[in-house]
């Protein structure tokens, strides 16, 4: 008792300890896989935010030649821009010079100026006037562009909600990608001097300087891992992008940045969208490596711990079984010994005398000397098993005349504890490498569980078939039949179903492992199928020696071969 309650609390703590080892493997994968997943977003977006950095840095690239001719206007005094323009009705040279400045860049046409706080394009009594390159002077102008006169009334209405707080002598106001409009203000009165109307030239804006940018910024979206496109979304429409492979389309291409272009382009935006870039390909291929080792490596620890824990299982299991068998064949070999003992001890001492009675003590002897037999026989046969001294002495034989002569020999005996016992077979059967000693070690253990586990329903079927493959040997009875669960265990040493009924009928769990071991050792394979309370079926198929079909040979084999019926021990030697 106390031997299983140790193997009781050593499986506990077995359990307890690959509890934990399997909560902490799976623990560490846990951590594993977010730091891989975490160090993967980190370089997306770490990818992402230079993506980010790239597109503001294009922006203010496209926007610094539209405003780098205007810095200096600050370091001008506009009252002397306006009392030079009073005067002479021109501006001074230095102010000249910035309007030059300007249209170098190709990115302006024409220039317009309207004096005062109203433009001329409102009050028809107010002139505009038009920059003339050539004699670098303003002139009055014979008609202003509609897009000029847009452009001043944005500037006015601009200027005018903050003027009170502004802090610079002059304000940059855009209409779109049409004009650009620097209004000069005085500081001192707060009060506007006049509009400097810029218009845009959109044709080489579109055409030439936007597109050449974005392609020297951006590059081949296969190399850069992005693509972007500018997109007019008042008109909805697609004005450039940075790799003409590309078309726009968000279902193809999800947009994962916008970028404006702040106070300058307000009816366009920049939307980019990732293609996999080298860094963020070589990130996913890392991942995906790593995450392939760590899978490895946690299948292998994890497969190290079920190997640890299901050996320790089946040690536990088998240490059992083997207490189990040990108090069993303890018993078992003392009740043969004690009858034996006693019944000689009477007769040695001369206390029977009479004809019958010792005839009587002397079967009581004998029954428990060949029970006592077969138990040491088959416990000799296990060792020889464990220990593979078993050596099998094939020779070709038809294995239907072995199983009719065992049918033959075991029949009367079978059938006078209430059985019916039958044997079919094929015709001409192909011959089996056999050892005719295992094989009748097979059906003796066979048939004897099938009649110590038949309770009302007692029948036992032998039948060999064939085809030119293999030959197939069946044993079939109708007794208790065998619990799915312990289908896959009733091979294994001193292993028996626990119900009623085993535990009233003696054994050792030792014949079916016996079976198997030598149905192996004749190059056979050995299955069972069975349902409980309706009987179960052996099947246990060898290969074939010669095909089918050589009449001859299979002739000649049975007859040289057969085994002489009255040679064969009867089934009462080997059922205890």
């Amino acid at each position: 008792m106390s031997l299983f309650k140790k193997l009781s609390r050593t499986n506990k703590v077995r359990w307890l300890f690959f509890g934990i080892a399997t909560v902490a493997v799976l623990a560490l994968t846990g951590m594993n896989i977010y730091s891989l997943y975490a160090l993967r977003d980190s370089t997306v977006e770490s990818a992402k935010e230079s993506k980010k950095s790239q597109l503001e840095e294009f922006v203010s690239e496209v926007q610094y030649p539209l405003y780098r001719p205007f810095w200096g206007v600050n370091k001008l005094n506009t009252r002397q821009l306006e009392d030079s323009w009073e005067s002479q009705g021109q501006f001074p040279e230095k102010f000249i010079e910035v309007v030059d400045e300007a249209l170098s860049t190709s990115l302006f046409t024409d220039v317009y100026f309207s004096p005062g706080e109203v433009s001329g394009c409102n009050d028809p009594s107010l002139e505009v006037y038009s920059y003339e390159k050539t004699g670098k002077n303003f002139n009055p102008s014979v008609e202003t562009p509609g897009i000029v006169c847009d452009g001043f009334g944005i500037s006015q209405s601009r200027i005018r909600t903050n003027l009170d707080d502004w802090r610079w002598n002059s304000k940059v106001t855009f209409d779109s990608h049409r004009t650009m409009t620097l209004a000069l203000i005085d500081l001192n009165d707060r009060r506007i001097l006049g509009h400097l109307g810029f218009t845009i030239n959109q044709e080489y804006l579109l055409n030439e300087y936007l597109p050449e940018k974005m392609k020297k910024q951006f590059g081949s979206a296969d190399d850069s891992g992005i693509v972007v496109w500018l997109r007019d979304w008042v008109q909805d429409e697609i004005l450039a992008g940075s790799d003409d492979n590309y078309t726009y389309d968000r279902d193809t291409y999800p947009i994962d940045l916008r970028q404006s272009f702040s106070s300058s382009f307000d009816d366009w935006t920049i939307h980019a969208s990732f293609i996999d870039s080298p860094t963020v390909a070589a990130s996913n291929i890392s991942l995906q490596r790593n995450l392939i080792v760590l899978g490895f490596a946690v299948f292998v620890l994890f497969g190290a711990l079920m190997f640890i824990f299901i050996n320790a299982k089946r040690e536990r299991e088998l240490a059992e079984r083997q207490a189990g068998f040990l108090a069993n064949i303890t018993h078992e070999l003392k009740t043969p010994l004690a009858v034996m003992q006693a019944a000689g001890e009477n007769i040695a001492d001369g206390r029977v005398t009479d004809g019958e009675r010792l005839k009587s003590y002397g079967d009581h002897i004998f029954t428990e000397s060949v029970r006592l037999k077969k138990m040491i026989e088959k416990l000799l046969d296990a060792a020889k098993v464990d220990s593979q001294q078993t050596m099998a002495e094939q020779a070709p034989h038809q294995i239907s005349n072995l199983v009719r002569e065992f049918h033959e020999a075991n029949q009367r005996y079978i059938e006078q504890k209430g059985f019916k016992f039958t044997f079919e077979s094929d015709d001409q059967l192909p011959l089996v490498m056999i050892d005719p000693d295992h094989l009748d070690t097979i059906l003796n253990n066979l048939v004897e569980n099938a009649i110590k586990y038949s309770s009302d329903s007692k029948e036992i079927k032998l039948s060999v078939t064939s085809d030119k493959q293999k030959v197939t040997l069946q044993c079939t009875d109708s007794g208790l039949g065998i619990p799915k669960k312990s289908l896959g265990l009733i091979f294994d040493k001193f292993y028996r179903v626990e119900n009623t009924m085993t535990a009233k009928t003696k054994g050792h769990g030792l014949g079916l492992s016996i079976v198997k071991k030598m149905v192996q050792l004749n190059n056979g394979q050995i299955s069972v199928k069975s349902r409980p309370g309706k009987g179960s079926t052996f099947t246990i198929t060898f290969p074939a020696f010669l095909q089918k079909g050589d009449e001859q040979t299979t002739h000649k084999t049975s007859t040289t071969n057969g085994v002489d019926v009255q040679n064969r021990k009867a089934i009462d030697d080997y059922v205890e």
